[in-house]
Order: structure tokens, then sequence, then C-alpha cells
């Protein structure tokens, strides 16, 4: 099958270190991109909810309509 050669495993603390040092290449948006990005999500989700409750209106009107006939 081969070489059954033993693996060591990394202490945790240099795994730790690695993931610290990671953290510190991430380039973190500003205070005002979050704030435009938060106004542009919440816009879509109320023309979304808009949307959803007219079309919700309208089924809701052609089947009320269809079940009087």
């Amino acid at each position: 099958m081969g070489d059954s050669a033993k693996t060591e495993k990394a202490p945790r603390q240099s795994f730790f270190k690695g993931v610290k040092t990671e953290f510190k290449k991430i380039a973190w948006p500003g205070r005002s991109d979050i704030v435009k990005q938060s106004i542009a999500v919440v816009c879509v989700s109320v023309v979304t909810g808009g949307i959803i409750a007219i079309i919700d209106f309208l089924f809701q009107y052609g089947i009320d309509f269809l079940t009087t006939l």
C-alpha cells in the first residue's frame, strides 16, 4: 500500500497565530461603505416585499373572482 509515515500535527498555538496573521490581511470596509450597503439592502427588501404584496393581492383577487362565477 505504501509507507505509513507519521504526519506530525502542528501545535494549536501556531494555528491561531496563523489565523491572527490572516485576519490582519483582510481589507475591512469603512463605516460609510457599510452604511451605504445596509441602506441598499433595506431598500431592495422593501421593494421586493411590495412587489410580492401586489402579486399576492392580484392572485387573491383573481381566485375570488373565479370562485364567484
